[in-house]
Formats: C-alpha cells, sequence, structure tokens
C-alpha cells in the first residue's frame, strides 16, 4: 500500500533515466497500486469490520493520525468526512461491549470528546462548503445520524447537559440520500456508481443482489465489501470478498486506502506523464498489454468494478499512444455532451481535468490519425477549456484539492493540441504560478510540497513558450526546494478526491520526475 522512499535523482539524464525505471519497476512490483491510507475508510472497517485483522492496527492509526484541533484529515472542510468516519468508529467501538480492553477506551473516550467537539464548534457550522468528494452527499448524512445515535444514548456533554444532535454542513442537504433510500424502498436497481459508498446505502442493501463483487470487490472499496459481505461466519458468505477483505489490509498492515486496486489508473497517469517528457523509455510490454486489455467498448475504469469514465480512458489512450501503442479513441465519443466531455454518464458538474486529458486523446489521434472527426471534437474542448480559465489566470477541478493540477493540466495540454486557441492564456497562467510562489520556492494549496511544485514548473516549462527572463529565478528556487527533499519523503501530502483526500504515491513521484526532465530538457539544471 505504501512504498519506500524514491531518492530525488541527480538533474543529470543518468539519474533521471534511473528514476524512470525505478517508477516502472514499482508499478510491475506492487500490481494492484500503491496508494495512501484514509481515514474514512479505516474508520468504516473499525466500525462495520471489527472480526478483520489489522483491527488493533487501524484503531492505532486513528489515534495516531488525529489533530491537535481534534479533527482529521486536510483543513477546513476537507476535514469533514474523515473526521465523521473516525468519530463514528471510536464512538462504536466504546459502545460495543468486548470490542475493546478497558485501558484502551480510557485512550479512546478523549479522542472522541475532542472529534466530537471539532464537528460541533468548526467543521458544521463553518460557512464552507463541504467539498465535491464522490458520495459525500450520502456519506456526511447517514454518519451524523449513526453518531447522533450513538451520542443519544444518554450521553451528556462536558457541562452535564444531554449531547445534542449534530447539524447538516453548509449548503448540504438530504435530498441525494432520500432518493437513494426511497430507490431501496421500492427494491430499485443500485446504480453502479454508487456501489463505491456501498457502506453509507440503506441497511436492506445489504441484502441488495444487484451489487455483487467484481475480482472480490464491490465498488473497489474495502469499506464497501465489508459491508456488502456483513457477517463472514455464515455459510453462504463470499469467500472470494473476505479474500479481498484480507490481502487489502495485510497490504497497508491494517489501514486501507478508499480504492484498491487501481493498477490501470496508476499505470496510465504515470506512463503518460513520463512520456509526455521524453522519460518513458524501455517500457515492459507487461504494461502496455494491461492497459490494452482495460479498453472496452466504453473505455476503461479506474478499478474493477468501477464504472468506465472518460477521465481514465482518455489518459489511458494517450499513453498508448505516445508509448506506440495508439488505440482508436472512438469509446471516447461516448461522454460527449455536445459541449464539453463529462466524466461518466449522468455527472453532476463537470471536471476540467477530464477534458484537458481528453483533448490529449483526441488531439493526438486528430494529428497522427487525419480522416476522422477528432479534429473538430478536440477544437471544441479546448474552447471550453480556455473559456473555464479564472481571472487570476488558473484553472480548478474536482478531482483534486489544488488548482496547479487542474492548471497544468489545462495548459500543457492546450498548448500541445490547441496552440491557436490559447494566445496569451498562457501567460496569464504563468503569471498566476509565478505570483504564488512561497518563500521556500514551492507552491501549495495549505503548504508547499513537491507534488504541487512539479505541477508549477509543468506550466512554466512544458508549454513550449519561448523562455520568459522573468521566470528563470522562478524556476531555480522550485529546482532548489526540490533538491533539498532529496530521498522524497516529504511528498506525502493527500490531494486526490476519493471518499477521502488519497495520495497516489507513483503518480507523484511520476510528476516530479517529469519535472526535473522538463527543467534539464529545458536548459534550467544544466546539462
Amino acid at each position: 500500500m505504501t512504498a519506500a522512499p524514491l531518492a530525488v535523482p541527480d538533474v543529470g539524464g543518468a539519474g533521471l533515466a534511473a528514476a524512470g525505471r525505478e517508477l516502472v519497476a514499482a508499478m510491475l512490483a506492487a500490481p494492484a497500486g500503491t496508494v495512501s491510507p484514509s481515514v474514512y475508510e479505516t474508520g468504516r472497517l473499525v466500525s462495520d469490520a471489527p472480526w478483520l485483522p489489522g483491527h488493533a492496527e487501524r484503531l492505532r492509526h486513528l489515534l495516531a493520525t488525529q489533530r491537535a484541533d481534534g479533527g482529521w484529515g486536510a483543513p477546513g472542510a476537507y476535514g469533514l468526512v474523515p473526521t465523521l468516519s473516525a468519530v463514528e468508529a471510536l464512538l462504536s467501538t466504546l459502545r460495543s461491549p468486548g470490542r475493546v480492553e478497558p485501558g484502551e477506551a480510557r485512550r479512546l473516550a478523549p479522542a472522541v470528546d475532542r472529534g466530537v467537539a471539532a464537528l460541533r464548534d468548526r467543521l458544521l457550522v463553518a460557512a464552507e462548503p463541504v467539498p465535491d468528494m464522490p458520495g459525500v452527499d450520502l456519506i456526511v448524512p447517514a454518519l451524523i445520524d449513526r453518531i447522533d445515535a450513538l451520542l443519544g444514548d444518554g450521553a451528556v456533554d462536558r457541562t452535564g447537559r444531554p449531547a445534542p444532535t449534530l447539524p447538516m454542513p453548509y449548503g448540504m442537504t438530504r435530498h441525494r440520500a432520500e432518493a437513494v433510500t426511497r430507490l431501496l424502498a421500492a427494491d430499485g436497481p443500485i446504480p453502479e456508481k454508487l456501489w463505491h459508498a456501498f457502506e453509507v446505502l440503506d441497511g436492506r442493501a445489504r441484502t441488495h443482489l444487484r451489487a455483487r463483487p467484481v475480482s472480490g470487490a464491490v465498488g473497489a472499496s474495502p469499506a464497501a465489501t465489508a459491508a456488502w459481505l456483513g457477517d463472514p461466519t455464515r455459510p453462504d458468505a463470499d469467500r472470494a470478498a473476505l479474500a479481498y477483505l484480507t490481502e487489502v489490509v495485510a497490504r497497508g498492515g491494517g489501514p486501507v486506502p478508499c480504492t484498491t486496486p487501481i493498477a490501470v489508473f496508476e499505470r496510465a497517469w504515470v506512463l503518460s506523464g513520463l512520456a509526455r517528457v521524453g522519460a518513458a523509455a524501455d517500457v515492459p510490454a507487461a504494461l502496455t498489454d494491461g492497459l490494452v486489455a482495460a479498453l472496452g467498448p466504453t473505455g476503461a475504469a479506474t478499478s474493477p468494478g468501477l464504472p468506465t469514465d472518460a477521465d481514465t480512458t482518455a489518459v489511458t489512450l494517450f499513453a498508448l499512444a505516445l508509448l506506440g501503442r495508439p488505440v482508436a479513441p472512438d469509446s471516447l465519443l461516448a461522454y460527449d455532451t455536445g459541449t464539453h466531455f463529462c466524466t461518466w454518464q449522468g455527472e453532476d458538474g463537470a471536471s476540467v481535468t477530464t477534458n484537458a486529458h481528453v483533448l490529449e486523446a483526441l488531439g493526438w489521434h486528430a494529428l497522427h490519425r487525419p480522416g476522422r472527426p477528432y479534429a473538430d471534437v478536440a477544437r471544441r474542448v479546448a474552447g471550453w477549456l480556455v473559456d473555464g480559465q479564472l481571472a487570476d489566470g488558473s484553472w480548478t477541478d474536482r478531482w483534486h484539492a489544488s488548482p496547479y493540477y487542474a492548471t497544468a493540466s489545462a495548459a500543457t495540454s492546450l498548448a500541445e493540441y490547441a496552440p491557436d486557441a490559447v494566445a496569451g492564456r498562457l501567460d496569464r497562467a504563468a503569471d498566476w504560478v509565478r505570483d504564488t510562489q512561497r518563500d521556500d520556492g514551492s507552491w501549495g494549496l495549505w503548504t508547499g510540497t513537491p507534488e504541487e511544485t512539479a505541477y508549477a514548473l509543468q506550466v512554466l516549462l512544458g508549454t513550449g513558450r519561448p523562455p520568459r527572463p522573468d521566470l528563470a529565478p522562478v524556476v531555480r528556487r522550485a529546482l532548489a526546494y526540490l533538491d533539498a527533499d532529496r530521498d522524497g519523503t516529504d511528498d506525502d501530502a493527500p490531494l486526490w478526491h476519493d471518499k477521502d483526500l488519497y495520495h497516489p504515491v507513483l503518480i507523484v513521484r511520476a510528476a516530479v520526475l517529469a519535472a526535473r526532465q522538463l527543467a534539464r530538457s529545458t536548459g534550467h539544471a544544466g546539462p
């Protein structure tokens, strides 16, 4: 689940090439993918599957990751979902006889008190919208209800008064959760995209025969799979689901990620990122064969059991094209809404980075495989991306917390496949990057990170623009910052959107490596 630190290479070509080979080897060595553990998902296993091996380690993980202010997860509203999950998990443990030793209970109780205080005092009363995360409008109401039920059993606050119920957060309603409950009551089919959050569905979903494991997992999620499985001692308990859960907890030493496996996603992003800058030499056929096999009539899915989506499909197609294994992108056209591409059918909202990746996939084929209508569609997508640039020169997206990821995705795709449409837009993006650099040379939403610094460098160096003298010192400070983190251990901030924020370790390492390769190829890091 986690990976050993990958040394930041010297800027020489040999060092960069060796680092690229090490990334490829790491993907082959961990075929499920390498991703950080999730407080949210780990909390769900603590609550719903205390029988799984590693229960004590999951409890310790929750206690170790609680912030000093009582919450869990990232700052602001991003902390709501992990804090709700951790509080409910620890509360349910305390309220369940036999689940915890008296000494352990003495450790859990203060953590619960501080977590509940964080929810009441900040996370549920702040006038800050809840981030657009998968399943959030189902997760939040469900966990609030569960915590209310646990607190309402004679619980009192610190002054001795009955504990109040928790409110819904700013701007959120129960409409989606109520609609799904009605669907279950009518014995309607559960849309496949909801399987990923199966653990917070109405109790009737746990025996819903239409939701079945794929490769042992329901919705590629440990929590969803455990909720679907229920009591593992039942004679008819699904052995494949139990094996999936046992393997996942063993891989992470107890804590678990929100989604696993992520092989297609990881390999597509790593290989396309490296190939884009000429750093993907000697890629084994096993990796490209796997990407080809992942493509079906409606494209590729991040994981078995998740619906196919335009984002994974586009990046997979682009990676294969750059690696000399092009596959016609017709499967992408099913996601065309007429103005932009949806990530999946029925999507609420729209994604900048999905459309940037679509532009790359269609744009490559329009340039190299003329005769199909890809060019016209690519121009329309490029126009949609241009129109989505914010006044300050950046872009933002629903799949990543940081605007640097969205800005790098949009700027590099437009520069390569719609250069006539961008005019001064790339300069505006570069100006925004220049103006938001931190004093230590890094960039970051909450604090400077190597990941976001890599994306910023891709905006400055990866669009084929003539060198700007004002950007040279900006790049030097950024490279000095990356040099200071020689073993890569600082680059572990979760920024990617799932039910909880997560950190795809090898994808981020590939982004940093690509930025360093750009610095070298553009003359900013020596020969």
